[in-house]
């Protein structure tokens, strides 16, 4: 390959604050150069209920501000490692949204539903926001995560296009030791219609092995499929698959060609640097090794050229770190991180770099009508390989100032601590509570488990489905103004109360409701005398 001389340089990002809630598989958002932070890690709390927030970079500290939705909105849970890309009405339209679909959810079930999120409006201190569930129909695809999602344009339509990813093994093949086991979803292409909300699947012959955390870069009415990783085979296939979708006003017509020239490569990052050009960096090419090579990739009328670029100058820690993870931050800026030292206070600490694939000179805004889509990778533990386990970013921001009020930042500290009180404890010693299997119980239950505190010595949290309590108990308990006592604990405060003395009340009583009027008896001489008195 011909090797690309653009320089590319690499920036510490330092005192990223609140950095517990950016964990792998979130996504982001970028509205006009401003860029919103999606799927964090655990359920959105009261500071932001919606789980968006406006991410504001300002000398290399990040801070972050809650978004609203509108009364219109739909709910829109956290969702990590789902497929996004951005959605115009057409190529020159400068208007766009963005479709969501799949991913994982905090209790780790799977979604298949699919969310159009549009600007309202945005002004210095609040950012509005309107989310619209998809209602489809015909061969809609199954729940999964780490699948790509492209638009597609042709003969002045629009389409999306749904690929790989991988679900839950099906409940009939299902037991009880790989309960949660993973598979590559079937190799099937989804197209998808807004406009009419129907889905149609596509079985095509080049595509025989299901592929996930792959990159899809798609341009006008054909979509080039990159790498990936296939879990059946355990293999990173160089991979070059090319779709093209034509859609007349019959039936809509995929065809795949496969290329030469690809690349072994899973969870790679691509950015777009122009209208026709994208930089490839990051991803793994084996189970033990990280890929610290680059790559530009040029699309032109119906070809794709990849090429080898020159890499930037890697720190020693990102060399030597077991795994690394990062995503597209928009306009050739690319934010790479890696794991924090075990020295660290905060366990879930994490380093971030900015990876700029353009001069200085080329770093101007410019309005880029490809778009990308690339997925990070996740395995589950114990079946994964070790650079797998990483569950990386996503990330597709622009990398400068946002004018946000500093006055209205998200403090995580404001929040509730939830170590010791947290939904997902072990309460008692029969507690059957997980937060990997758990489904809601009672009708008020969402996405936690209804708790009670018992009031035993300095009190704990208990579950109410652990504590066997009835759904009719358990809300006259959360009225009522008295004290409970958990199952283990119930009998000791009985056994420690002392019985009160009580006064016994004194019985009045009954009167009765007519009182007899006693008999007197009549002496002979009244007797003659009234009756005397009657002749």
């Amino acid at each position: 390959m011909a090797q690309s001389a653009d320089e590319m340089s690499l920036q510490v990002v330092s005192a990223i604050s609140n950095s517990s809630l950016l964990q792998p598989g979130f996504s982001l958002l970028n509205f006009g150069g401003h860029v919103f932070f999606f799927g964090q890690k655990g359920w959105p709390k009261r500071s932001c209920p919606t789980g968006v927030f406006l991410l504001d970079i300002k000398q290399n500290e990040l801070k972050m501000k809650p978004a609203f939705f509108s009364k219109d909105s739909c709910y829109l849970p956290p969702l990590r490692y789902p497929a996004l890309c951005m959605l115009r009405g057409n190529v020159e339209s400068d208007e766009y949204q963005y479709i969501i679909h799949g991913g994982k959810t905090p209790n780790n079930d799977l979604s298949d539903k699919i969310y159009i999120m549009s600007l309202v409006s945005k002004n210095s201190k609040k950012t509005m926001f309107q989310c619209v569930e998809k209602d489809l129909g015909g061969d809609v695809p199954e729940a999964r995560y780490g699948h790509t999602i492209n638009v597609v344009h042709s003969r002045g339509k629009s389409m999306s296009v749904i690929f790989g990813g991988r679900s839950y093994t099906p409940l009939a093949q299902r037991t009880t030791e790989k309960w949660n086991s993973v598979v590559d979803c079937l190799p099937s292409v989804f197209l998808v219609d807004f406009e009419f909300g129907c889905c149609t699947s596509y079985i095509l012959p080049e595509l025989q092995d299901g592929l996930s955390f792959h990159v899809s870069v798609a341009r006008n009415d054909t979509i080039y499929i990159l790498g990936g990783h296939s879990l059946q085979n355990n293999t990173r296939s160089p991979s070059l698959y090319k779709l093209k979708v034509d859609l007349p006003l019959g039936s809509p017509a995929v065809t795949c060609t496969v290329l030469p020239g690809g690349i072994s490569v899973s969870s790679a990052i691509v950015t777009q640097t122009g209208d026709t050009e994208f930089v490839l960096v990051g991803g793994y090419q084996s189970d033990n090794q990280k890929r610290l090579a680059c790559n530009t990739i040029v699309l032109e009328d119906n070809k794709i050229e990849i090429v080898e670029r020159a890499s930037p100058d890697w720190t020693p820690d990102i060399k030597h770190c077991r795994m690394w993870f990062g995503c597209d931050m928009g306009k050739g800026s690319v934010l790479l991180g890696i794991p924090g030292a075990n020295k660290q206070l905060i366990s879930d600490a994490n380093y971030f770099y900015i990876l700029r694939c353009k001069g200085a000179g080329e770093d101007k805004e410019e309005e880029l009508t490809a778009q990308i889509c690339s997925q990070t990778s996740t395995e589950d533990t114990g079946d994964s390989t070790p650079f797998e386990d990483s569950e990386e970013f996503c990330f597709t921001a622009e990398a400068h100032s946002f004018d946000v009020d500093d006055t209205d930042t998200y403090n995580e500290d404001d929040e509730e601590d939830e170590s010791e009180t947290g939904y997902w404890i072990t309460c008692s010693a029969s507690c059957n509570i997980d937060v990997n299997t758990w489904v809601p119980f009672y009708s008020t239950e969402l996405n936690k488990p209804a708790m009670i505190l018992c009031s035993s010595g300095a009190g704990h949290w208990v579950h109410a489905q652990c504590m066997d309590l009835s759904e009719s108990m358990l809300l006259r308990l959360s009225e009522a103004n008295v004290k409970y006592f958990c199952n283990e604990h119930v009998d000791l405060n009985k056994g420690l109360q002392t019985p009160k003395k009580v006064a016994h009340l004194k019985k009045q009583p009954m009167k009765p409701l007519r009182k007899k009027a006693t008999m007197k008896l009549t002496t002979p001489t009244k007797k003659s005398f009234l009756r005397r008195l009657f002749e």
